[in-house]
C-alpha cells in the first residue's frame, strides 16, 4: 500500500506547487499590467458598490448582443427567418464586408473578456468578505441576462433541434426513433445542424414532454417555439439560483458567494441563456434535489434528482450519491440498503410518470451516446486519439481513426469511472456534494465529447461546496469554457487572412484595450494583500 500511496502523495505535492505558482503568476501579471496595480488593498467599505460591476458587466453583455446581431456574425446561424433581427433577407446571404465581420468578432470577444474580468473580481470580493446583498445580486442577474434573452441563439444550434423535436412530439412522431429531418423541409427543419438531422433524441421524457408543451403553446410557430424554449431555460436558471442558495445555507456557506460563482457565472449565462441549452433544466432540478437532501428531505430530493435524470442521464449520479450517503459517514452497509431501495423506487415511479406523459417509451436510453459522433480536439480522450492517428500516418503506419478513437476514448471512460468510484466511496470524508461536483467534471472532461455547457453540471455543485484549489479550477474552467471549440474561430482566421492589416491592428488594439479598462475602486477589495507577499511565500 505504501508503494502506491507514496507516488500519489508526491504527485499531489507537485500539483499543489504548480497550481500555487500559476496562481501567483496570474496575480503578478494582473497587478503589473492592468489598472488593478494602481490600488492598494484598503479596509472594506460595504456592499454599496455592487451597482458598478452590475452596470459594467451589463455593458459587456450588450457588446455580445451587438456582436451577435450582425448578419454575418460567426457566432450564430445566419439563415433567414430564424430570429427577429440580424438575419439575411434570403439564404444564402451575400458576403458582407470584412469590416463588418471584424466588428462582430471584436464586439463579441471584447464583451466576453469584459464580463469575465468583472465576474472574476466580483467573485474574489465575495470570497474575501461575504454577506453581499442577495437582492442586489438577483437584480444583477436580471440585468446581465436581459441582453442574452433578446439576442439570437448564440454559439450553438442545439435549440433549433429542440424546437424540431418539440414539433415532432406535438404531432406524436417519436424523436427516439427518428431525427428532425423526418418532418421534411420547413421552418423547423431548415435551421437544424445536418449532423443531427437524422439523429434520434438522447434526451429524457421530461424534456420531450416540456418541449412538446412549449411547441403547442407557441401554436406550432417555429420562432415562437424558440422564444418559449429560451424562456423555459431562463426560468430553470432562476430556479437553480434559488437551489444554489438553499444548498449553500445547508452547508453553512455564504449564499451570496455561491450565487456569484454559479448563477452570475459568464459560462452559465452564455451557454444556458444565450445558447438555451436544456442543461439549465437538468442542473436546476439536480441542485434542488441535492439541496433538499442536505435539508433531510429524502423523497423530495430523490424525486427532483430523478426528474433531472429524466432530462439528461448524467444527473442519475446524484441519486447514487444521495442514497449512499444518506445514513451518514460511519453507516454500515446494511443501513444503506433502505435509502438505496428508496432511490430505486423513486426513480422507477418518476421515470414512469414522465415516460407516460411524453408517450414515447424508453427509447432515449439507447440514444444517450449520440453526441459521441462529434470528433473535437476539445475532448482530451478524442484529441489524443486524433493526434496519435495523425502521427502514425506521418511515420507511415496505416490505422483506422475509428479504432484509435475507440482505444483512447475507452481509456478516458475507464479513468473517469475509476475516479468517480473513488470519489463515491470517499464522499463522506471529502463531503459528498463536493465529491459529486468533482465527479461530474471528471466525467465531462474525460468523455468522448466535451461541450462548454456540460461543465455547468459540476460548476454549480462546486460553487456551494468547493475547498482549497477547487476554487481556482472552478474559475479556470469558467474562463476557458466559452472558448472551447473557439466559437467563430474559423471565420476569424479566414477574415484575418483577407482583411486590411490596418483593420486587424485596430481590432487587436480594441481587444487589448478591454483588458486595460479601469473598472473602478471596488476592485481593490478583491485582493487579500500586496502581491509581493503572495509571490514571496
Amino acid at each position: 500500500m505504501k508503494r502506491i500511496t507514496r507516488p500519489l502523495r508526491a504527485m499531489h505535492r507537485l500539483y499543489e506547487i504548480v497550481v500555487a505558482r500559476l496562481e501567483d503568476a496570474v496575480v503578478l501579471l494582473e497587478h503589473r499590467y492592468t489598472p488593478l496595480g494602481r490600488f492598494t488593498p484598503g479596509p472594506f467599505e460595504g456592499w454599496g458598490f455592487l451597482w458598478q460591476p452590475a452596470l459594467i458587466g451589463a455593458l459587456g453583455w450588450v457588446f455580445i448582443l451587438i456582436g451577435g446581431s450582425f448578419s454575418n456574425t460567426p457566432f450564430k446561424l445566419n439563415m433567414a427567418h430564424t430570429w427577429f433581427f440580424g438575419e439575411p433577407l434570403s439564404s444564402p446571404s451575400t458576403p458582407s464586408s470584412q469590416t463588418e465581420l471584424l466588428l462582430a468578432i471584436v464586439f463579441t470577444y471584447g464583451g466576453i473578456l469584459l464580463v469575465m474580468r468583472v465576474w472574476l473580481r466580483l467573485a474574489e470580493v465575495v470570497k474575501l468578505h461575504g454577506g453581499a446583498s442577495i437582492k442586489a445580486l438577483w437584480w444583477t442577474f436580471l440585468l446581465w441576462s436581459a441582453p442574452m434573452l433578446v439576442a439570437p441563439p448564440l454559439f450553438s444550434r442545439d435549440v433549433f433541434s429542440y424546437a424540431a423535436q418539440g414539433e415532432m412530439t406535438a404531432h406524436h412522431l417519436s424523436p427516439y426513433l427518428y431525427g428532425p429531418f423526418t418532418l421534411g423541409s420547413g421552418p423547423y427543419v431548415n435551421p437544424v445542424d445536418p449532423l443531427w438531422g437524422n439523429t434520434p433524441a438522447p434526451y429524457g421524457p421530461l424534456f420531450l414532454w416540456a418541449d412538446g408543451v412549449v411547441d403547442r403553446l407557441a401554436r406550432h410557430n417555429a420562432l415562437a417555439t424558440l422564444v418559449g424554449l429560451r424562456l423555459l431555460e431562463f426560468a430553470a436558471l432562476a430556479l437553480a439560483g434559488y437551489a444554489v442558495m438553499l444548498a449553500a445555507r445547508a452547508l453553512h456557506r455564504d449564499p451570496s458567494e455561491a450565487f456569484v460563482l454559479a448563477i452570475l457565472n459568464p459560462l452559465v449565462i452564455i451557454t444556458l441563456v444565450a445558447g438555451a441549452h436544456n442543461d439549465a433544466l437538468m442542473t436546476a432540478l439536480l441542485v434542488l434535489g441535492v439541496a433538499l437532501a442536505l435539508r433531510r428531505r429524502l423523497w423530495w430530493a430523490l424525486v427532483f434528482c430523478a426528474s433531472a435524470a429524466a432530462v439528461k442521464a448524467p444527473a442519475a449520479l446524484g441519486l447514487a450519491f444521495i442514497a449512499w450517503n444518506w445514513r451518514g459517514r460511519d453507516a454500515k452497509w446494511r443501513r444503506r440498503v433502505r435509502p438505496i431501495v428508496d432511490a430505486v423506487v423513486a426513480t422507477v415511479l418518476v421515470m414512469g410518470l414522465w415516460t407516460v406523459l411524453a408517450g414515447f417509451g424508453l427509447g432515449w436510453t439507447k440514444n444517450v451516446a449520440a453526441g459521441n459522433t462529434v470528433r473535437s480536439w476539445a475532448a482530451p480522450a478524442t484529441g489524443v486519439g486524433m493526434a496519435i492517428h495523425s502521427w502514425l500516418r506521418h511515420v507511415g503506419i496505416s490505422t483506422s481513426l475509428t479504432h484509435d478513437l475507440t482505444i483512447t476514448r475507452g481509456i478516458g471512460i475507464a479513468v473517469a469511472a475509476a475516479c468517480t468510484a473513488a470519489l463515491f466511496f470517499t464522499g463522506e470524508r471529502r463531503g459528498w456534494v463536493r465529491s459529486l461536483g468533482v465527479a461530474l467534471l471528471i466525467i465531462v472532461i474525460l468523455s468522448p465529447t466535451v461541450q462548454p455547457w456540460y461543465l455547468v453540471w459540476g460548476i454549480m455543485l462546486l460553487a456551494v461546496s468547493y475547498r482549497g484549489r477547487e476554487h481556482f479550477w472552478l474559475m479556470f474552467l469558467t474562463v476557458i469554457g466559452p472558448f472551447i471549440g473557439l466559437p467563430g474561430g474559423r471565420a476569424l482566421f479566414a477574415g484575418l487572412a483577407r482583411a486590411n492589416p490596418l483593420l486587424i491592428a485596430v481590432a487587436v488594439a480594441l481587444l487589448g484595450g478591454v483588458l486595460l479598462i479601469p473598472m473602478g475602486r471596488w476592485t481593490q477589495w478583491s485582493w487579500p494583500g500586496p502581491v509581493e507577499a503572495r509571490v514571496e511565500r
